[in-house]
């Protein structure tokens, strides 16, 4: 893609403090709060001309729905504490676990913030639906948690248990049970 050699910045919106996301995101200037002993670019302008993943996007505190919003729409980020205006060129991602469209009707997720992140949709089925990728998947996490000794192999037993299971924490719930397995193998 026109992207793949430009910064790809993902930020999780369900981990932020709500006191952070905004700084975090639009950036803020030296003194618009207590602590700002420094100005500092916010995730929107350093990820450039690349890839900013909103990732848990349904997450995201109402009150800054509006700002994002605006900063989609003008593609310009204001800083926290600052008059001043700054180009805002990265392609926005969003992802997330909530049924953004329920959000919208319950009025925790604004409805012209999801019209104007859902211009294209990518629906990817749980694990639970797609259980062809739980072998891929637990050899790809092999390889990165693999021992000191070298990989771990797990019983066929193991890899049948696992195909069985429905994973309702889908591929996080699996990385966590392949690393632990690798942990406690021998």
């Amino acid at each position: 893609s026109p992207w793949r050699d430009e910064p790809f910045v993902p930020v999780d919106c369900g981990s932020l403090a709500p006191s952070l996301i905004e700084s975090e995101l639009f950036g803020h200037v030296k003194g618009a709060f207590t602590g700002a002993t420094q100005s500092r670019a916010g995730l929107l302008v350093e990820a450039g001309q690349g890839t900013l993943l909103l990732d848990e996007i349904g997450e995201l505190p109402v009150e800054l729905q509006a700002k994002l919003l605006r900063v989609l729409q003008e593609r310009e980020v204001r800083p926290v504490g600052s008059n001043e205006r700054m180009p805002m060129e990265a392609r926005i991602v969003a992802a997330t676990n909530v049924n953004l469209k329920e959000a919208v009707r319950e009025g925790n997720f604004r409805q012209d913030l999801y019209y104007r992140l859902n211009v294209f949709t990518i629906r990817i089925p749980p694990l639970r639906e797609r259980k062809e990728d739980i072998l891929l998947l637990v050899n790809h996490f092999i390889l990165r948690y693999g021992t000191v000794d070298g990989v771990a192999d797990f019983s066929p037993d193991f890899m049948n248990r696992l195909m069985q299971y429905n994973w309702p924490g889908n591929v996080r719930e699996l990385e966590n049970a392949v690393q632990r397995a690798v942990a406690l193998s021998s």
